[in-house]
């Protein structure tokens, strides 16, 4: 087994859209019509598959508050030059800060137009692609 994608409740598409291609994710399909509402698949230019289903329901009642969504993770090769490209978006981020006091393991967060939160890693040298066993091995 291994996770598909997640799904994200959406107020206003476009502005949806908007935000998580400036990000850098890309359109990959959409389904104008479904039970759910209109559905549109995004993923980042080093995923292989979708990652993040967009979901638009505009006959639905707006969720108050927060969603049950905590946050979603994007590693960064460089998060120097992913935050001077989320800039010149328009986008802002938090100071970066590493977890483990190096200076090449940095976290951020940014913040989506539903309020959803992102979180930015770039992982230290010799790091694998995701997080595994390994980084609880002590």
């Amino acid at each position: 087994m291994r996770t598909l994608h997640i799904g994200l409740r959406v107020t206003d598409l476009e502005r949806a859209i908007g935000f998580y291609t400036a990000v850098g994710y890309g359109i990959i399909g959409s389904v104008p019509e479904s039970g759910q509402g209109h559905l549109t698949m995004l993923k980042l230019p080093g995923d292989e598959f979708v990652t993040i289903e967009l979901v638009h329901n505009p006959g639905e009642p707006a969720v108050e508050g927060r969603s049950n969504l905590n946050h979603i993770v994007i590693h960064v090769d460089s998060m120097d030059v992913t935050l001077a490209e989320l800039a010149d978006q328009g986008i802002d981020a938090e100071v970066p800060r590493s977890p483990d006091g190096s200076a090449d393991f940095l976290t951020t967060w940014i913040v989506d137009p539903d309020g959803n939160r992102i979180e930015l890693v770039q992982w230290p040298d010799g790091h694998a692609d995701g997080m595994s066993s390994a980084d609880w091995a002590n």
